[in-house]
Order: C-alpha cells, then sequence, then structure tokens
C-alpha cells in the first residue's frame, strides 16, 4: 500500500475489481468513494440505511428506464439502478489526482454516428411536423450515439478520460468516473438536476448551446446567441416544466434566480436556479422530478411516449441522474446531490458510446440540430482528448498568465449581464418573487379539484389557487369521480397534450365528460387550455389547428377589457368570425375575448364558468395571476350571489 489513497484505490480496483467512484464536485480536490455494489428496482429500495438503522451513503446511477416508476413509456434495456453503498470515502488534491493518473492517447477506432446526419435531420422534421404540429407537446429531446471501439484496458482508458476532464474541462458540476463490474462512466454533467439539503430543494435548469468559434467564445459572439429567440424560448419552457415538479415536491412551490451563463472548455449555456421548501424523503424527491426535460421534453408524460417512438433503442443512463444521498450532519435524514447523466462516455465490451440530443422546438431547423449533436459530442470528445482540442480557447480560459480580461468570466461583462438580466422583464412575477405564508384572496374557506390532463403545469396551477386561498386537491384525469367533481367549490379542468376533437381517446373524452357535466351543474368551472377548447366546442364553436404551433410564445392579449402578457403552449385553437363578441342566445349568453384579426379565443366567460386558452401559471405570464384572479371571481359569482 502506498500513502496516496488515489493510487491505492486505483491499485485495488485493478487487482480486485472492486467498484469504486471518483468525483470533482469542486475546484480543489477530488474524492474517492469504494464499496459494495447493489442493484435495486425501486428508487425506494435504494438501501439508506443498514438493518441496525445506521445510515450509509450511497452513489445511485438511475437508468432512464426507471421513468417507469412513474408509469410513463420507454424501451427497456434492464439497465439496473446500480448503488454503490460506500465503506470508505477519501479526497485528494486535485493536482496530486491529476499526477497519479495516466495520461497516454487512448486510441479510438470504428467512429460514428449510430445515425446518418441525413436520418436524425429527417426524424427532427417528423417530430415538428407530426408531434409539435399536432399537439403533442411543446419540446422534445431526440438523442443519437457516438459509438467507437476501444482497444486499451477499460479501467485505463477511463482513468485517463477522467484526467483529461480535471485537466480540461471546466465548469462541470460534477466530473466523475464510475467503475462497476461490467460497466464504466466518465464524464462532466455540466447539469445539476435536484438536490435536497437541510429542507431546501434546488434544481438547475439549463439549455441553449452555444458552440465556441476557433479562438473561444468573445462577447461579441455570445451576444448574438443571447439574442436568439429559439435559445430564448428554449430556456424559458425547461424552466416552466421544471416548476411544475418544484411545485409538485415544494410547500411554497418554488422560486427563480437567474439567469447565468454556464461556461465549459467548448460550449456555454444558459440557466436558471430553482429553490423551495420540502419534507419529502430524498429518494421521493427524485422520483417526483425524473428526468430533466432539458434531456427529455414537454410535458413530461407525452415527451416520454414520444421519444419512444422516434428512438430506436433504449437510452441506458442517459438522461438519468447518478444521486449521491449522504447522511445529513447532525440530522436524521439524508442530503441529495444529483447531477443529470449528460457529456457522459460509457465503456461496456470495449465500445464506447457517448450519447447527445438535441431539443426540438417549433423554430428548429434540421440541419441545426443536426449541427448541435456534433458540438455536444464533440465537446465531450474533446474534453477526454479523443478529438483535437481547440488549444486557443483553452489557453484563454486557462493559462494563468493569459490577460485578465481574456480570462474573466464572459457573464461578468456588463453588457452580456445586462442582457441576461433583461429576459427576466418578459417573466412573471409570482415565481420571482418571496411570497406571503399564508394563503389570502378569493378562495379564502373553498375548495378547488384539478382535473390533470397529463400536463403538471396543473401543479403551479394547484400552488397559485391556493396563493389565492383555496384548498386544492390535483386528480389525474382517470381517477376523478363525478361525486368529487360535483363537491368541489371551484372544478379547474386543466390542459394537457392532443387534438381536442379526438374523442376516441379516454383522456380526451373523460376530460369533455367533466366540462360539460360541471357546465351542465352551473357550478363554478374555469377550463384552461386544451379544456377550454373542449368547452369552446360544447358551445359551437369551431376548433381547428395552428398555421404555427403557439408551444412557448408569449403573447399581449385583450381579455375582456384588460391587455395580459400570457404565455401559450398550444397547437389548436377556437376560432370565431372576426369580431365576434358573444355567443349563444339570449338566455345563455357567452363572452368572447378573441384576436380581432384571426378570430382566434383567448378567453370565455358565461354563467358559473370562465376559460382561458393561455397558461396563466406560466413564467411567460406575467399577468398570469391577476388574470386568473379575475376569472375565477365572475365564475365564482353565481355561488356567492
Amino acid at each position: 500500500m502506498t500513502t496516496d489513497p488515489l493510487a491505492d484505490a486505483i491499485a485495488a480496483a485493478t487487482a480486485s475489481g472492486r467498484p469504486f467512484a471518483l468525483l470533482a464536485r469542486d475546484g480543489a480536490t477530488v474524492e474517492i468513494l469504494t464499496g459494495d455494489v447493489v442493484d435495486v428496482d425501486l428508487l425506494a429500495d435504494i438501501p439508506l440505511e443498514d438493518a441496525d438503522g445506521t445510515r450509509r451513503e450511497v452513489l445511485a446511477l438511475v437508468p432512464y428506464r426507471q421513468i417507469a416508476e412513474r408509469g410513463f413509456e420507454h424501451h427497456d434495456d434492464g439497465a439496473p439502478l446500480r448503488c454503490l453503498v460506500v465503506t470508505e470515502h477519501a479526497s485528494v488534491p486535485r493536482s496530486d489526482a491529476i499526477a497519479a493518473l495516466p495520461a497516454a492517447a487512448v486510441t479510438l477506432g470504428d467512429a460514428g454516428f449510430d445515425i446518418s446526419d441525413e436520418e436524425y435531420a429527417a426524424i427532427v422534421r417528423r417530430v415538428i411536423a407530426d408531434e409539435i404540429g399536432r399537439g403533442e407537446g411543446a419540446n422534445f429531446v431526440i438523442r443519437r450515439d457516438f459509438t467507437a471501439s476501444v482497444d486499451a484496458e477499460p479501467l485505463t482508458a477511463g482513468l485517463t478520460w477522467f484526467r483529461a476532464l480535471l485537466e480540461h474541462e471546466r465548469g462541470a458540476y460534477w466530473t466523475f468516473l464510475v467503475s462497476t463490474p461490467g460497466h464504466l462512466a466518465v464524464g462532466a454533467s455540466p447539469e445539476a438536476h435536484v438536490s435536497a439539503r437541510d429542507g431546501v430543494v434546488t434544481m438547475n435548469p439549463i439549455s441553449g448551446t452555444f458552440r465556441h468559434p476557433a479562438g473561444g467564445a468573445t462577447a461579441a459572439t455570445l451576444t448574438e446567441f443571447l439574442s436568439s429567440t429559439k435559445e430564448t424560448e428554449e430556456l424559458f419552457m425547461v424552466v416552466d416544466e421544471e416548476l411544475k415538479m418544484m411545485s409538485a415536491v415544494c410547500s411554497d412551490g418554488g422560486r427563480i434566480t437567474g439567469p447565468h451563463l454556464k461556461e465549459m472548455s467548448r460550449l456555454t449555456h444558459t440557466e436558471y436556479m430553482l429553490r423551495g421548501s420540502s419534507t419529502m424523503d430524498p429518494r421521493e424527491i427524485l422520483r417526483e422530478t425524473m428526468f430533466a426535460p432539458t434531456v427529455t421534453g414537454s410535458p413530461m408524460q407525452n415527451a416520454c411516449t414520444v421519444i419512444k417512438r422516434h428512438e430506436t433503442s433504449p437510452r441506458g443512463y442517459y438522461s438519468g441522474v447518478a444521486a449521491l444521498f449522504t447522511p445529513s450532519a447532525g440530522a436524521a435524514g439524508h442530503d441529495l446531490d444529483a447531477p443529470i447523466l449528460i457529456r457522459t462516455a460509457y465503456l461496456v465490451d470495449g465500445r464506447l458510446r457517448v450519447p447527445v440530443g438535441a431539443t426540438l422546438v417549433r423554430h428548429s431547423d434540421p440541419d441545426g440540430e443536426v449541427g448541435e449533436t456534433h458540438g455536444k459530442a464533440a465537446g465531450v470528445l474533446g474534453a477526454i482528448g479523443a478529438i483535437p482540442r481547440d488549444e486557443a480557447a483553452e489557453r484563454a480560459a486557462l493559462d494563468e498568465d493569459a490577460p485578465a480580461e481574456v480570462r474573466a468570466p464572459l457573464g461578468d461583462d456588463p453588457e452580456i449581464a445586462a442582457l441576461l438580466a433583461s429576459r427576466n422583464e418578459r417573466l412573471a412575477p409570482f415565481w420571482l418573487n418571496p411570497q406571503d405564508d399564508e394563503p389570502h384572496g378569493i378562495g379564502s374557506g373553498l375548495t378547488a379539484l384539478v382535473v390533470d390532463a397529463e400536463d403538471r403545469f396543473t401543479t403551479m396551477l394547484g400552488h397559485q389557487l391556493h396563493h389565492l386561498g383555496f384548498a386544492v386537491a390535483i386528480t389525474p384525469w382517470n381517477e376523478v369521480t363525478d361525486a368529487s367533481v360535483a363537491a368541489a367549490d371551484l372544478v379547474v379542468a386543466g390542459p394537457g397534450p392532443g387534438d381536442p376533437r379526438d374523442l376516441s381517446s379516454a383522456r380526451i373524452a373523460r376530460l369533455r365528460s367533466v366540462v360539460d357535466a360541471r357546465r351542465a351543474s352551473g357550478r363554478p368551472l374555469l377550463a384552461v387550455c386544451l379544456s377550454h377548447q373542449m368547452l369552446a366546442d360544447t358551445l359551437g364553436i369551431e376548433l381547428a389547428p395552428l398555421a404555427s404551433p403557439h408551444q412557448g410564445l408569449q403573447k399581449t392579449v385583450d381579455v375582456f377589457g384588460v391587455p395580459a402578457s400570457i404565455g401559450f403552449y398550444n397547437t389548436f385553437t377556437a376560432r370565431v368570425a372576426p369580431g365576434t363578441t358573444t355567443v349563444g342566445d339570449a338566455e345563455h349568453v357567452t363572452e368572447v375575448s378573441a384576436d380581432a384579426a384571426s378570430g382566434d379565443v383567448y378567453a370565455l366567460r358565461g354563467p358559473g364558468y370562465a376559460s382561458v386558452q393561455g397558461h396563466l401559471e406560466s413564467i411567460l405570464s406575467r399577468d398570469g395571476l391577476e388574470t386568473l384572479e379575475r376569472l375565477i371571481a365572475h365564475a365564482l359569482a353565481p355561488a356567492a350571489n
């Protein structure tokens, strides 16, 4: 044995095949975790305690197939939920780790993507036309894999790549190597998916990918990227999706701060931070936040269906998480630290696999998305030294003798900082500012039933309703009963994916029956997005697909005489003749708020009911809470008289 714990761990692993992990989570040290591997079926089975109640530290590799715990569709490859139950945890200075690791080049053979650029571009076109174009969701992440053969001994190759990441990659949240029987993963993940510490849950949505030009990024080239409508909307959409998760696990729904730049050696991303309070078990927090929309899409459940439809092979661990559960200091329970498994290379049976994906939105250019996958793969391969690096960019980023103005983070540039800050002027203050602890408002003493139609925007709606004083219950469409619909003081029929005219869908048909029954009863009803379209249909208003989907689109529209900045996520619309302000007869008048030119209906209100096409709960709805309160007040008015 030596006096170097890293060398000892490597020697022990080489001699016995003992599993271990190397983690670089700060700029100064590398942690060495050794222990025993246990594969379990469910997140709840992760062994955080011994039989005698002793709390254990556990590093879990959570595969994408674990999404089955939420009932979502997937290709099942049997990848195990693998737990390294830690028996020893040491650390060494980063410089010592680099010196102890191998540095000889690892040669790749037979390298390339598993599907061609042309095939991937065709998939992009199909997803835009057949999925986003049919209202199946706002954005979807479709992956492809860069693969190559590796002749070197697997652990030596992995350790070499880990050293290269320590030396050349910057800005990563985790740099890591995990070696378990038959499987090796090494990567530098930029994104902390979810963490929980002392009752505070944090999520870190990252989106937008700027590929550095030769010589590195500059303020001028970055300004063009930050001004892109596609990149901005892409980030807003993933923040909305992660706020859905935060609202499900946090009593205060979560607050957003940012945006910030995530600057890495070859790529720069934009990011927000979301924080909220929770008393949940960290394994349950992890379950409720599977998986990041930045690597799946939104709405989450339908995104998984779309992924299964367009990806022909299982994902393995790509888009899952590496979850470190550490006993809380001086308290019961565990802290959680879980980065997303992206920017990661996997080595199994002598074959290297680097999965990468692009986020497809309504503005996506197929060739541009092909280029994004090349950039992401190059980011990993360049960082591990498998392809030539941009030495000029690295010198500017890493050379201690480089001029200070060259090495300064671009996020500190005043113009870049101002451009980032200006994004928040478009966003809802409700999610940016602290709120009163006590709910108040028009719902005080009343109950609200929110019907979830497979879009967890309902969790954000539920949080807003709670803020307005309601006691809120959120129920899936296939579990809601006629009795619960009848009993609630307010029924909120929620949004969801799909064609509102498709009554062959059990989900669409059930949501339609809820809307019909509640309106017929005369008791207060609010219908949102998909349900708004169903309400319009029952009133004889035409439904039609939009020429261009409004997925993640912010518009200022007239809502019964009041301009309101609202976020839209719709592919279909209710449409009346331009200039129409009411429908129905003298005994059953419904007021219509519609676009003056197109006739697209933004809101409806009648006796005991109101509806809205936009998502008032979205971060894009700057006037969302006020508009929600006005519409609910109208719906409640008959019950109050």
